[in-house]
């Protein structure tokens, strides 16, 4: 199994953690790398929510309204109105279909250091948030000059957020480990466990990881993360006969053209080769 050949026949840079959550057994390739996350970064944020909600520190069906908008966004950055919803409801969306006014929200009440201190908790010391969506976004208008698309190698070689060292960021094998706490009720309590599995079950997208399990019977629940030429997803993949694996695949193009359709699908190429491997 050459995974690098694999993603540079894709036109990328990839880097990929797979674990059987049960025997412990893995796939690895550059597993230890650091990463700029983009938007998986709201997987550590959506654990970090549900503590807080066993904690009693804030209550799930809290309603509150939404005025501000990020660019971009296809769930209320679409919208014309204001929105009044749950703040359990927002987190749907931030899942979902990743937006990032409700990803605010939510990191906004929960704050970034109480995310870092659970990810210290955790003994996932690679992984950091330190900016929430309009922050990073922010780095990359100030990096481009406003630029958008952003397509000239010279500006793309000095953006923040593709730094692991200057962005949110973490490892695929930190990745998966944080899916594993969640899919075994150990980031949680078992309510609110079971409660982000259905959520990241319902994300919307499936030409990455899921495109590598075109299956009725197999259950793919994950989160994507897009900056520009990074393309990431990770999730867990559960067949019917019990087997969970967790998969972490971060890529990062060689192109820097929008549309790389090539790009998208070998994240799940790769997720489908690893769990293959694991399977036997």
């Amino acid at each position: 199994m050459n995974l690098e050949e694999v993603f540079r026949r894709a036109g990328v840079v990839g880097s990929l953690h797979a674990v059987d959550l049960d025997s412990g057994a893995e796939v690895s390739h550059l597993a230890d790398e650091p990463v700029p996350t983009a938007s998986v970064f709201k997987l550590p944020l959506l654990a970090a929510f549900a503590r807080q909600a066993d904690a009693g520190v804030l209550d799930p069906r809290e309603r509150v309204t939404v005025r501000e908008r990020l660019p971009g966004d296809l769930g209320m950055g679409a919208m014309l109105d204001d929105v009044t919803m749950s703040l359990r409801d927002l987190a749907y969306l931030m899942i979902a279909v990743s937006d990032n006014a409700s990803a605010d929200v939510l990191a906004g009440r929960v704050g970034l250091e109480r995310v870092n201190a659970m990810l210290d908790g955790f003994g996932l010391s690679a992984t950091r948030v330190v900016h929430n969506c309009a922050g990073l976004l922010a780095t990359v208008r100030e990096d481009s000059g406003d630029e958008w698309p952003v397509v000239d190698p010279e500006i793309l070689a000095k953006l923040r957020a593709l730094d692991p060292a200057q962005s949110n960021r973490s490892t695929p094998r930190e990745t998966t480990a944080l899916l594993g706490l969640i899919w075994r009720d150990e980031a949680a309590s078992p309510e609110q466990c079971a409660w982000m599995r259905r959520l990241l079950g319902l994300q919307v997208w499936p030409h990455r990881l899921s495109s590598g399990f075109p299956y009725d019977d197999v259950a793919v629940s994950g989160k994507t993360g897009t900056l520009p030429t990074l393309r990431a997803e990770a999730g867990v993949v559960e067949y019917p006969d019990g087997g969970r694996y967790a998969v972490a695949v971060f890529t990062r193009a060689f192109s820097p053209a929008l549309n790389q359709p090539r790009a998208d699908a070998v994240i799940g190429t790769a997720a489908r080769m690893a769990v293959d491997h694991l399977r036997g």
